[in-house]
């Protein structure tokens, strides 16, 4: 931490640095005038971490806390990063010799710092067996992934991995393994036969219960292969549940640009996240823990209720603000939270549908946490840009909204405006905002969803139907109605219109609270 008492924050509007250096290890004596560099010996970094999908969130994330872990001493727990299916990362970081900027960004200005903890970075198709060999080294002992729900292949009503043709593929020739699940299998495998201890598999990605996930996809692959070696890594293999939390915007040009401007660092691929970060981990590891205590991570012995408190509140809410905001012409978070309308929205879905529903984790005020949303959510300084948000919605839908929909229609709860954000989420899937506008819709089920919602215009049904995203609810028909009339309401009265009518019919049934300590937005 001396260090980065060392590199004060860059305001706002601050000058231009002297000079443009690219960004290397050999460069890192020059930077350090300007910004927090590694100061461990890199070479003494053991690649005990193989992590996949190495993205901005990760690099924000996970690799900051292990940066500064090796700070404190311990390198025993250097990363090797692996992508799978674009060789862009490798070619931007390979030059870098691994190296990247991270920068903190809010309204008292900008500080940035060089994230050394990566040691090397495969694209698993220009070799296979060279990301096999880094899985099964003995010195691996932790495997971690940020690689989004859907892509674990789990059936939301069973529970039960769902094998696709490429898992089918690699199935077929399990040796030479294209998938995630395919390496991580593999790679056990092999260190069962040559009596190397298992790693552990650690999920960090935003879902409830992702621990579970991951040990249902891997014990799952596995098992259809050979049940016998499911069955030991059921019993061996360790898949702790995971709460990260740090809000990371994507990287534009414009952010590279700035990086190199205020602070001299020619980097292809920095990151621009928010000061805060969390990590909450399950203690369960089975061949060794990294000491991340030691740097702010909390280990608990049940991470669930993190888990709720988390993806109910920031993703559910991020997932409304998205498709409502798309549908009427806003661009980013803090704008949304700007309008009186829309603001009031934000706040009372926390504080009277979502927050009434979570049992709040040990040590943990569920007001304050929920101010800390506002705060952070309201600082125009990051820009996160509101069509983030909408990516992959239905996967987010479900994982995020419809679980505290199901809740709060189980216990007769208020559900008004956490039916208006699905509402808002089958509009947008139409393609087009309000005014007529397009959008353009990052979801790989965007087609076949768009088709039926479309086809249905305000009547939801069709849907509805779709088993693998809606489930039972489904099959409800007062919520159909519900969600019928948010839609209908949508159309007509346009969204400030449609979700001060639902705050109006929320105030006539639902008692006052008394006020979060810090609103920023009045409820």
């Amino acid at each position: 931490m001396e260090q980065l008492a060392q590199h004060r924050a860059v305001p706002v509007g601050a000058p231009a640095a002297p000079e443009a250096v690219a960004l290397s290890e050999l460069t890192l004596p020059h930077h350090a005038a300007r910004v927090r560099v590694p100061t461990y010996d890199r070479s003494a970094l053991v690649p005990a971490v193989v992590h996949f999908s190495v993205g901005g969130f990760h690099r924000a994330h996970q690799l900051v806390y292990l940066d500064d872990l090796a700070e404190s001493g311990c390198t025993d727990w250097g990363v090797v990063g692996v992508g799978l299916h674009s060789p862009h990362m490798r070619d931007a970081l390979r030059p870098q010799d691994h190296l990247y900027t991270v920068v903190e960004r809010s309204s008292a200005g900008e500080r940035a710092r060089v994230i050394g903890s990566m040691v090397d970075y495969l694209f698993a198709p220009d070799s296979p067996q060279t990301v096999l060999a880094a899985l099964t080294d003995e010195r691996t002992r932790l495997v971690t992934m940020t690689i989004t729900g859907n892509a674990y292949r789990i059936d939301a009503g069973t529970g039960r991995f769902v094998p696709d043709a490429a898992v089918h593929a690699d199935l077929a020739d399990p040796h030479h393994p294209r998938t995630l699940f395919g390496y991580i299998v593999e790679a056990l495998d092999v260190r069962r036969r040559s009596g190397l201890p298992p790693f552990t598999v650690l999920s960090c990605d935003n879902m409830q219960s992702n621990g579970e996930a991951a040990r249902a996809a891997v014990v799952g692959f596995a098992r259809l292969r050979d049940p016998g070696l499911a069955r030991w890594i059921d019993e061996q293999v360790a898949f702790p549940g995971s709460m990260v939390d740090r809000i990371t915007p994507s990287t534009g040009a414009a952010d590279q640009d700035e990086v190199t401007r205020l602070f001299g660092v020619a980097d292809r691929w920095p990151v621009v996240t928010e000061p805060f970060s969390q990590w909450v981990l399950e203690d369960s590891f089975c061949n060794g823990r990294p000491p991340l205590d030691r740097v702010g991570v909390q280990f608990v012995a049940d991470v669930g209720h993190h888990e709720l408190m988390k993806t109910r509140l920031l993703n559910g809410t991020h997932s409304a603000m998205g498709h409502l905001g798309e549908l009427a012409g806003v661009t980013r978070v803090d704008e949304f939270l700007a309008d009186p309308v829309l603001g009031r929205y934000v706040t009372r879905l926390m504080s009277h549908e979502v927050a009434p529903l979570l049992p709040a984790p040990d040590g943990i005020d569920l007001a304050e946490y929920q101010c800390s949303l506002l705060r952070r959510f309201t600082d125009p300084a990051l820009g996160d840009r509101l069509d983030r948000l909408c990516r992959r919605g239905s996967s987010k839908i479900p994982l995020y909204v419809l679980p505290s929909l199901l809740t709060a229609r189980a216990q007769g709860r208020p559900s008004r405006l956490l039916t208006l954000a699905v509402a808002g989420w089958c509009r947008y899937l139409q393609g087009t905002d309000l005014a007529g506008r397009p959008l353009v819709l990052a979801d790989d089920r965007a087609e076949e969803l768009g088709v039926l919602a479309r086809a249905g215009g305000t009547d939801p049904r069709p849907l509805l139907a779709v088993d693998a995203v809606f489930g039972d609810l489904g099959r409800d028909e007062s919520f159909a109605a519900a969600l019928t009339t948010a839609l209908a309401q949508l159309e007509e009265l346009g969204v400030r219109g449609a979700v001060a009518r639902a705050l109006a019919e929320d105030d006539d049934s639902v008692p006052a609270r008394p006020p979060l300590s810090g609103d920023l937005v009045p409820a």
